[in-house]
């Protein structure tokens, strides 16, 4: 049983104007078998909360604190916050030329269970996770991302997950730029991903069509760089009917 545990914290970014506070005070538990939906307009802070949880040298923290199973996860490289049980799927996956998706996930893999996986059985073990999500195993020789629809993107973060198996998966806006069908195949892999590992998943999105997939156990409402709204599914439904327009002025 697992838990990240994120109490008020508080973080920002640097711009041309100077230091620009962006989370301003989130406090959030994210357990094992259970799945919290972070829902909110542009702008509210929600992917860059999941840039903090993940490490990005572009935020600073400036207060508060992030733990995973009682350890300090700020003061771990962002290397060991994946090898810990963190990962995070990203909204706008990056290209990187001259890395094949094969050679990457085996690296990964390697770092995150602390010994290479045996090739041959490595291969089988790639060949059916792609299978799962409908990946055509031709784009295991392929440039990471190069080329890559949309998509094709999600899908390999989705792989990504299902080989690493972490205890806590940040997937950050996972339903941007998908079509109906791969939205099905990834929230297929993300379900599986959760029913086989009992993972804890943070999902966030601003659209409420992903989680007639995924079905959240919680709803959390994002404004202003904080949470302020808590509750079930139901929650996500009156945000499909009414919008973010009642909570996008918040006390200071």
């Amino acid at each position: 049983m697992s838990s990240l545990l994120i109490t008020d914290l508080h973080a920002q970014v640097e711009t041309d104007q100077g230091p620009k506070d962006i989370l301003k005070g989130v406090t959030l538990k994210i357990e094992s078998g259970r799945t919290y939906a972070i829902m909110g307009p542009n702008g509210s802070g929600k992917s860059t909360l999941a840039y903090v949880i993940a490490g990005h040298p572009r935020y600073t923290v400036t207060s508060g604190s992030i733990t995973l199973d009682g350890v300090d996860v700020l003061s771990m490289s962002v290397d060991e916050r994946a090898r810990a049980g963190l990962f995070l799927a990203m909204q706008y996956p990056v290209e990187v030329p001259g890395v094949s998706v094969a050679n990457f996930l085996r690296t990964a893999v390697t770092a995150v269970r602390g010994e290479a996986p045996k090739l041959r059985l490595w291969i089988k073990e790639m060949k059916e996770a792609m299978a799962a999500i409908q990946m055509d195993p031709s784009f295991a020789e392929r440039n990471l991302n190069e080329g890559f629809s949309g998509g094709e993107k999600k899908r390999l973060e989705i792989l990504q997950l299902g080989l690493l198996r972490p205890k806590i998966a940040v997937l950050d806006e996972t339903d941007s730029g998908l079509d109906v069908d791969a939205l099905r195949v990834v929230s297929e892999g993300v379900n599986r991903f959760r029913d086989e590992t009992g993972a804890g998943t943070l999902l966030i999105t601003h659209y409420t069509r992903i989680l007639r997939y995924i079905k959240p156990d919680v709803v959390h409402v994002f404004a202003e760089g904080r949470i302020v709204e808590t509750g079930g599914p139901e929650l996500a439904e009156i945000l499909e009917s009414e919008g973010y327009e009642r909570f996008t002025t918040v006390k200071s």
